[in-house]
């Protein structure tokens, strides 16, 4: 065979085998991604220290990690009141100071996503895996879909940044006053203020990152289907006239 029938050849494997398992890497390395943070509190809780702080500083630049609204594992309770972060860690609202904390052997450590980053990562890859068995028959939602999913994070975590403004815990999403108004003041206190699980902003973040997530998977994935099988057809297309024009100009190629 021609040296440049060889040399097509490890180009077409490797595009012909990521046309197959694009998913797969997807899974395994996105994975990777939005898992790793889990892992932080599990190497402190063991001994770990130098691997546990080492995903938390990576991570910090992808994630605030404002300790209040992070989930905590292998501690007394799942989060903490942004009093309680300042009782054990430091009395302030400087977010660069708060973030710092990572938790402790009472009150565990925290998972080096917030619960924002949570709920919106770790649902783009179970959207995708609920995704697949259905791929060939589900199509790209509209972007007027996408965008009216997309809107409730926006919106939420826009809020967020604009209150945080004012200060960590001073702003206008900490005491949620307006929601008091709007409803009565009929729910407890503790629904209302505060960032701790089952309140008004726990519950928002929850419920707006997958929904955010939905919107992703739902757009990207059959674009991305329906484009991986094009190009794996266009790819073997094109390397089966490479093979016969060689073959055309060259007879003994094929021996």
């Amino acid at each position: 065979m021609s040296t440049a029938v060889t040399h097509a050849q490890p180009a077409k494997l490797f595009a012909d085998w990521l046309s197959r398992n694009w998913f797969a890497v997807f899974l395994f390395v996105y994975g990777l991604w939005v898992f790793t943070p889990f892992l932080a509190p599990l190497f402190m809780r063991i001994g770990w220290e130098g691997a546990g702080r080492a995903t938390y500083f990576i991570y910090s630049f992808f994630c605030h990690q404002l300790p209040e609204r992070s989930y905590f594992l292998f501690g007394q309770k799942t989060m903490y009141s942004l009093a309680e972060i300042q009782a054990a860690w430091e009395n302030t609202i400087n977010p660069l100071i708060l973030r710092k904390f990572i938790g402790n052997e009472t009150m565990g450590w925290k998972i080096a996503w917030s619960d924002r980053m949570i709920s919106f990562y770790t649902s783009v890859w179970v959207f995708a895996v609920a995704w697949y068995p259905f791929r060939r028959k589900i199509k790209p939602m509209s972007w007027w879909g996408f965008i009216l999913l997309l809107l409730p994070l926006a919106i939420d975590g826009g809020t967020h940044a604009i209150s945080d403004l004012a200060g960590i815990g001073q702003g206008f999403r900490d005491t949620n006053q307006w929601l008091v108004t709007l409803t009565n003041n009929a729910l407890p206190a503790a629904f209302y203020a505060g960032d701790a699980l089952g309140s008004f902003n726990s519950l928002m973040r929850l419920a707006t990152g997958p929904l955010a997530g939905l919107a992703i998977a739902w757009l990207a994935f059959p674009y991305i289907f329906l484009t991986q099988t094009y190009n794996q057809q266009l790819a073997e297309l094109n390397y089966a006239k490479v093979i016969e024009q060689i073959k055309s100009q060259n007879p003994r190629a094929s021996g």
